[in-house]
């Protein structure tokens, strides 16, 4: 049985196979209703408590993840938890970070590396993807995720 987010739900971010992904931003209040099963927080420092099973990848805000292969590892986990759970991404603001990682899965999920970051700024945030590093770590991540 699966268990996926709603899809109108604010944050969730529909990816071309159908899975559903929540993007959030940390500093702001949970979002009543459905919770995640499993979230990949992307901070620089160690994230709050959650009463989900969450893993943490070191990423300061503004940059990239300091663990390039740690961070493809994570991705590629939660891109396939998403097929049956609810699978959330999060930053502190939930756009920079939460957006560059979401274009990733994306990536994972079939979308043009090229095309990844519009997909997500169309589909999620219009502000995703804040610097243009975010953007070439998003754009070259097809080519690192096959290594």
């Amino acid at each position: 049985m699966t268990a996926t987010w709603n899809p109108t739900a604010p944050g969730v971010l529909r990816l071309p196979s159908g899975r559903l992904v929540r993007g959030r931003g940390l500093r702001r209040p949970l979002p009543e209703g459905q919770r995640p099963q499993f979230a990949v927080h992307l901070l620089g420092k160690q994230p709050p408590h959650a009463d989900w099973e969450a893993r943490w990848l070191r990423w300061p805000d503004f940059r990239l993840p300091t663990d390039r292969d740690h961070a493809r590892e994570l991705l590629r986990e939660a891109w396939e938890r998403a097929a049956a759970e609810r699978v959330e991404i999060a930053c502190g603001g939930g756009r920079g970070r939460t957006g560059t990682a979401l274009a990733c899965l994306a990536v994972l999920d079939g979308v043009p590396a090229g095309e990844a970051v519009a997909y997500v700024r169309a589909h999620y945030d219009r502000h995703a993807v804040e610097t243009p590093w975010q953007r070439r770590y998003a754009e070259r991540f097809a080519d690192a995720a096959r290594t």
